[in-house]
């Protein structure tokens, strides 16, 4: 395995942590995150929002096909088949589905594939949605209403996928934006900007080996980066 594909393993899982007390998520709400997301929330109105069980969401044909065309314009032709999209559904991964709908013509416009465990996590998966609602921010507004929901739930964490690009940076917008860098989950948005610009290079060492990065970030001490780690190897 290469050096970066190996850390592309160990990194840039983004996830958004909030205090678990109903409140600190209803204060997060009102000083956080409505406040950089206000205009996306707005440009949505008019769209409902229901979180569905997987078991209760019937996964038709013209589903299949509408998620398959988007999948053909978003990510390329058959980079995801429909063998592949079919196995998404069918997957353990997939716990509920949050739909959305234009309340004004009753039509469902996007579906996000949701992973649920209790309030202590939520993985926004997949998103599917209506490319002619591209103007009004579909898209954006289907996360925005994914971390508004999540939190007002008081779920512990959502995780929001990977940051592989300087085009993936918008996740990083809500309030307790966190991202893993291999070997804790940081809140430093420039390490994190340091780290994307770094794997756009020909690599020849682990980040952890790259003397920039520990100097810029920590210090160049390795006994605060081993401190900051949850992660304890047991020695004989």
């Amino acid at each position: 395995m290469s050096i970066d594909a190996r850390e592309r393993l160990d990194h840039y899982l983004v996830r958004l942590g909030w205090a678990r007390s109903r409140r600190a998520a209803r204060e997060m709400l009102a000083s956080g995150m409505v406040r950089v997301n206000g205009r996306i929330l707005r440009k949505g109105a008019g769209i409902g929002v229901k979180l569905v069980p997987r078991d209760k969401y019937n996964y038709t044909p013209e589903r299949r096909q509408f998620f398959k065309t988007y999948a053909d314009i978003k990510f390329g032709k058959d980079v995801m088949t429909f063998e592949r999209l079919d196995a998404l559904f069918a997957s353990p991964i997939i716990s509920h589905l949050l739909v959305f709908t234009d309340l004004e013509t009753e039509k469902e416009i996007g579906v996000a594939t949701i992973y649920l465990e209790g309030k202590s996590l939520a993985f926004y998966y997949y998103a599917f949605y209506d490319l002619n609602y591209y103007a009004r921010n579909l898209g954006m507004f289907m996360m925005t209403s994914a971390v508004a929901l999540f939190a007002e739930r008081s779920c512990k964490n959502l995780y929001l996928g990977t940051c592989y690009s300087d085009n993936a940076l918008y996740k990083t917008q809500f309030a307790g934006a966190e991202f893993f860098n291999g070997f804790r989950w940081s809140d430093d948005l420039d390490e994190l900007k340091f780290i994307i610009q770094r794997d756009k290079k020909d690599l020849s060492q682990h980040l952890l080996e790259t003397e920039e990065f520990r100097e810029k970030f920590y210090g160049g001490d390795l006994e605060k980066m081993t401190d900051a780690s949850e992660f304890r190897v047991k020695v004989k």
